[in-house]
């Protein structure tokens, strides 16, 4: 069966000497598995440099009755980033994010509001200079709407704890150790408050940028235990050494 979908690449693993094979972050399906010759011929070298981590495209593949990997017939670009892969903070940043959509999308299920909200922030952050440094820490906020852990900040105080197993201020520390003490809850809480037209105004150093980053992490995997271990973290923190 033929079909056609828009999708944003997130991961490509090489599955044999043959083929590769890419995890899209569909509009129909939700997270899609591709498989992507690596011969030789003129098709496999015109199509491979297409699958860059959160490239826009639109694929048409078919899919064989007890299988869940499709096969690719046509691919074009929906649109073309500018600045993404000639920015080493930028294609960095894309690295990083499209890694943790492909650990922690894993079931294949529509979903058009997150799919929208998708396209729209990396196309912002494709035009973003001024405020790209905090770029991957508002959408990781924002993700955590979407996934069902978006901390809450109702109950929040200057001198407050933030429990990251339940994701709320709390006035006294919680009955357990994952907790922020005040002053590293209150940077959560500022954090909650970044928009898309203020990411510039929030200053941190790269010390405070590196923990903030470890500490949602660590919020990530408290809520979604089956997050594995993000290589690219790693160039995330020597980005900001």
């Amino acid at each position: 069966m033929l079909e056609k979908t828009r999708g944003i690449v997130l991961h490509t693993i090489a599955y044999s000497d043959k083929v590769s094979i890419v995890q899209v972050y569909t509009e129909r399906f939700g997270r899609a598995a591709y498989l992507l010759p690596q011969s030789q011929g003129k098709r496999s070298r015109m199509l491979r440099p297409l699958f860059s981590p959160f490239a826009f495209l639109e694929i048409d593949s078919e899919m064989q009755a007890g299988q869940d990997i499709f096969r690719i017939r046509d691919v074009r670009q929906v649109e073309v980033w500018s600045h993404i892969y000639g920015d080493p903070v930028k294609t960095s940043v894309a690295l990083f994010l499209s890694e943790m959509l492909s650990r922690l999308f894993r079931e294949s299920e529509s979903n058009p509001a997150f799919f929208d909200f998708l396209v729209q922030s990396i196309r912002l952050f494709d035009m973003m200079e001024e405020g790209k440094a905090n770029f991957h820490l508002w959408f990781l906020l924002r993700l955590s709407g979407f996934l069902g852990f978006l901390p809450n900040t109702e109950q929040y105080g200057e001198d407050c704890f933030f429990d990251m197993l339940e994701g709320v201020f709390v006035p006294a520390t919680p009955a357990h150790r994952h907790v922020l003490l005040p002053a590293e809850a209150g940077v959560f809480a500022r954090l909650m408050r970044m928009n898309t037209h203020n990411l510039s105004r929030f200053r941190f150093t790269r010390d405070e940028r590196r923990t903030i980053l470890e500490q949602m992490i660590t919020y990530y995997r408290l809520h979604q235990p089956e997050l594995s271990e993000i290589r690219s973290l790693e160039i995330m923190h020597e980005l900001f050494d």
